[in-house]
């Protein structure tokens, strides 16, 4: 197993140059986000401390709106849809005309034992949404308890 890309090349900043300008968007007017670094899905992270699990999603150039967040049987399905039409005129003719259509979905099982349901919240700043899924008192960790020799 290997961590880096395999490039079969001997010379690998030469391919790289040439595959980046050879299959980029020449024509690319600016519409920059996740959707257009050729990912099909966002960069999720998800972390655990002792009072909750928490999940990120890099998802830059959306907005709060263009989400939905949804938990039912034991899923925590994370979605979302943006639609963008851009269109250029010059004295009544349209001079270029384009659309953006971009979504995703990312369905983590997360059983109903574990978090308390009904206080799972979200937040989006920054280009990150935060998914806080609070534990249920049975999954915390409890303290270590001392048992005396006898």
């Amino acid at each position: 197993m290997t961590l880096a890309r395999y490039n079969q090349n001997r010379f690998p900043s030469v391919p790289s140059f040439f595959n980046d300008f050879f299959n980029g968007n020449l024509m690319d007017w600016g519409m920059s986000n996740f959707a257009g670094t050729r990912e099909t899905l966002p960069a999720v992270n998800v972390s655990e401390n002792e009072n909750e699990f928490t999940v990120e999603v890099a998802a830059p150039g959306l907005e709060r709106r263009d989400f939905n967040v949804d938990y039912q049987n034991g899923k925590l399905t994370i979605s979302s849809e943006k639609k963008e039409e851009h269109k250029d005129e010059k004295e009544g003719k349209v001079t270029r005309r384009e659309f953006n259509y971009q979504s995703f979905q990312r369905v983590f099982n997360v059983s109903e034992e574990l978090v308390k349901v009904d206080d799972i919240s979200a937040k989006y700043k920054d280009g990150i949404l935060t998914i806080s899924l609070p534990k249920t008192e049975e999954v915390k960790p409890k303290p270590a308890r001392n048992i005396r020799i006898s």
